[in-house]
């Protein structure tokens, strides 16, 4: 089965015994890692207890399938329950688990991490399908994930911060948490006695590990960051994105300009326009999103759609250059968007 946010916490919280695996796969490295962390911690406080924590690599499973099986079907010599941590695990495992889960009794926990499986992988498609294993996909943190990760981290270490040394602090953070996480425990080391964080702290510690994302691009060409837009683009093409995503996220980007704008003809501030945005703006882009209030209007918004989908179907056209038309057209958005901010 699949496991949201609410069911793994709830089972960090109350772990059932009827749940004999996880699968836990994606590109976030950091995510992936705290996730194993907290299930083992579920059954053994320290991580590297030799009597109930016991770890392999995925490629000797596979090499000598037996260890696996004497492991699973091991008793712990001081009692309770036991984990098994199998790092980079791999398809090969399928065929073994099969056999182990339906032909041996054991309440042995088994946590199989991996950067290289993905939703179509036969590894993770037997998790999905079985109600006693369950599937975490670990994909780069969001704008969201950032936010919490940083406040928690603040909050367990009884720091505070000011609200622009917040903003800053998440802007230089990546998509990857264990990075963020370094980057965050560096700062705290910084502070030494300090307890109020300020922007010159973040300043000083923390470089700018940002990644350009999908949001990166959408608020740096409605704000008018001609070359940032470009960069981000390219970088977003680099990684293999489909320009007819990167277009139609444009689209939903000015759809919330346009949904604010509405409201702020009936009367509403622009505060109060962004508050009743769903999803709300996270807290950290708050200030560019209120930038761009003020740079459009609603008819040149829809001077903006209309050029987007013109975009979006010479995408779909065949043979027309299409990562020049989606460059070209986010470049006169943005030139237009910086023309307006000069004069403001």
């Amino acid at each position: 089965m699949i496991y949201k946010q609410a069911q793994i916490d709830k089972y960090l919280k109350k772990p059932e015994n009827t749940i004999k695996a996880f699968v836990i796969y994606g590109n976030n490295d950091g995510l992936v890692a705290e996730y194993v962390k907290n299930l083992i911690q579920t059954v053994s406080k320290d991580l590297y207890d030799p009597f109930q924590v016991v770890y392999f690599n995925g490629s000797d499973v596979s090499a000598e399938p037996a260890n696996l099986f004497a492991e699973y079907t091991a008793q712990s010599l001081m009692g309770g329950r036991r984990v098994i941590v199998v790092k980079d695990a791999d398809n090969n495992l399928t065929k073994h688990l099969k056999v182990l889960f339906d032909g041996t009794p054991s309440d042995t926990l088994i946590l199989l991490s991996s950067a290289t499986l993905n939703k179509k992988s036969s590894l993770v498609t037997l998790a999905e399908t079985r109600d006693d294993m369950a599937v975490i996909a670990c994909y780069d943190d969001r704008d969201e994930d950032i936010f919490t990760t940083a406040r928690k981290m603040m909050i367990d270490n009884d720091l505070t911060i000011s609200n622009e040394a917040l903003q800053l602090l998440c802007s230089r953070l990546s998509n990857d948490r264990r990075t963020n996480i370094g980057e965050i425990d560096k700062l705290i080391t910084y502070m030494g006695d300090k307890k109020n964080i300020a922007v010159e702290d973040i300043k000083e510690v923390i470089a700018d590990q940002s990644a350009s994302s999908s949001d990166d691009l959408c608020y740096y060409t409605a704000c008018g960051y001609s070359e940032k837009s470009q960069k981000a683009l390219q970088k977003l093409l680099n990684e293999g994105e489909e320009p007819v995503s990167i277009i139609r996220g444009m689209v939903y980007h000015f759809y919330k300009i346009l949904n604010c704008l509405a409201n702020m003809e009936k009367g509403d501030t622009p505060e109060k326009a962004m508050q009743k945005l769903v999803p709300k703006i996270i807290y950290f882009r708050e200030s560019s999103f209120r930038k761009q209030l003020a740079i459009w209007n609603k008819e040149m918004v829809f001077s903006v759609m209309d050029l987007l989908y013109k975009c979006e179907r010479d995408c779909k056209t065949t043979n027309m250059p299409v990562q020049e038309i989606v460059s070209y057209t986010l470049m006169q958005i943005s030139s237009k968007a910086g023309r307006i901010s000069k004069q403001m």
